[in-house]
């Protein structure tokens, strides 16, 4: 079964707190969702074009694998955590499903 991935977009609007947000996410939130969702990897983004757009992504051994994980009691709370921190950061949720891996 092919990988699928989890992306959560956020956007952080306030220049001023980017770097608390950035300690956050790094020091607190990644290790624990990657924790909690039990995933093979995880990257973090910052757009070089916008930045105030930042990315995760989590990477799943399958979309089963996904749907536990972001349907389960953990992702509420990973959910509330996040809204709890960081009220005014608007994020948005995707999920891709491996359609081809090409090395070169």
């Amino acid at each position: 079964m092919p990988s699928a991935f989890f992306i959560v977009r956020a956007t952080v609007t306030d220049a001023g707190k980017r770097a608390a947000f950035d300690r956050w996410y790094e020091k607190e939130h990644l290790p624990d969702a990657v924790k909690s969702f039990g995933v093979k990897k995880a990257w973090r983004f910052w757009s070089a074009a916008d930045p105030s757009l930042h990315q995760a992504m989590y990477q799943f051994d399958d979309q089963a694998s996904l749907d536990r994980a972001t349907t389960g009691d953990e992702m509420k709370r990973l959910i509330a955590d996040f809204n709890r921190d960081w009220p005014d950061v608007i994020r948005t949720r995707e999920t891709l499903l491996l359609a081809q891996e090409f090395s070169a």
